[in-house]
């Protein structure tokens, strides 16, 4: 797999990284630009070393905080396919503390490692992303009161965490399914390895029936949804350690798609949703198309439902059942699915949604 940041290749600025996610990602605006600003830091802080002079740069591993269905997948997905490295998706509460049964966290570089087909150097430059980090918050008030207490899948997993995300030489299982004690392993250098960290973090806000987001505690007064900023105080209160949150120096947050964001998910990436029915349809034969009001009550639907962009395809699922079973066998023709169309179909499906 050939990188952007090979030395024959000029590192792309911000904008060029932008101009290519903002293809396929819609909407978070300031996540994406902050995002590219990080990916650019990364990729700079390496060709300075392969040129010899060395910068004295922290690594730009990011946090990315927003509700489920914000895109915090997606977004990093598209930054390594930009960037053209490999690009391993771990879950952080599979994880736990060295010597306690479950997979250490060597393993997750063993994924990027199959992601790299087994070669080290496109390993060394690739992205990680770890989701559920807000699983792993502390669970225990041991290291508070100083009980002691063992908190092998949660604090004891960010303590694990730290070598990888600053850095280290470490040997990593060949086989993703075994321990490293087990079987053969390969020596890995994690000082050029992106990891972009996220999780929802939802009990540090609560949002009310007016879409207000209220800080968690007594006293705090409500402020307008979007203008929120968490801060390292804040995460820390929710069991994060600054240690670990020291290593990841770029805090994102994404904000809750609306509905015009969720239109426009569906009809203008090249992989929108809307687009791929229209083509597994169009292989019978039959040319289908969406009325502007049919795309917007799926898109108000998975709004009103919490479901955002992740339940998109869901709710196609169920509005399309009919029609992908029984249009193929009509032969060519037109069809055309319209706002009524959706609304009773979505009325079948959750009839207490609707009035």
């Amino acid at each position: 797999m050939e990188s952007l940041a090979a030395r024959d290749e000029a590192v792309p600025t911000p904008r060029q990284i932008y101009d290519a996610l903002t293809r396929h990602v819609v909407g978070q605006e300031e996540a994406k630009r902050a995002v590219c600003v990080a990916a650019h830091a990364h990729l700079r802080r390496i060709r300075a070393r392969e040129d010899g002079r060395p910068l004295k740069l922290r690594k730009s591993n990011l946090l990315l905080v927003g509700p489920t269905g914000s895109g915090k997948t997606h977004l990093a997905r598209t930054l390594a396919e930009v960037l053209r490295v490999p690009f391993a998706t771990v879950d952080a509460t599979e994880y736990t503390e060295a010597g306690y049964y479950g997979k250490d966290v060597e393993v997750m570089m063993s994924d990027l490692l199959y992601r790299a087909d087994h070669s080290v150097e496109a390993a060394q430059r690739g992205i990680v992303f770890v989701d559920e980090v807000d699983k792993i918050a502390r669970r225990t008030q041991g290291a508070r009161t100083g009980a002691g207490a063992r908190d092998i899948g949660g604090e004891g997993v960010q303590q694990a965490l730290l070598k990888l995300l600053e850095g280290r030489e470490i040997y990593v299982p060949l086989n993703v399914t075994q321990s490293v004690h087990k079987h053969d392993f390969v020596q890995l250098n994690t000082r050029d390895v992106l990891f972009i960290c996220a999780g929802a973090f939802s009990d540090l806000f609560h949002e009310d029936e007016h879409g207000l987001a209220h800080p968690v505690g007594f006293h705090a007064a409500p402020h307008a949804r979007g203008a929120r900023r968490l801060t390292l105080k804040q995460l820390v209160e929710y069991g994060m350690l600054p240690e670990f949150l020291g290593r990841l120096p770029v805090m994102v947050e994404l904000q809750r798609l609306e509905v015009p964001d969720l239109v426009r998910i569906l009809t203008e990436p090249p992989d929108a949703l809307a687009r791929e029915y229209r083509e597994l349809l169009a292989l019978d034969g039959v040319e289908l198309r969406y009325t502007a009001g049919a795309v917007e009550q799926v898109a108000r639907f998975a709004v009103d439902r919490g479901l955002g962009a992740r339940g998109l395809r869901s709710v196609l699922e169920a509005v399309m059942a009919d029609v992908l079973f029984e249009a193929p066998g009509r032969g060519n023709g037109t069809l055309t699915v319209d706002s009524a169309f959706v609304r009773r179909r979505l009325q079948s499906a959750a009839p207490g949604l609707f009035p």
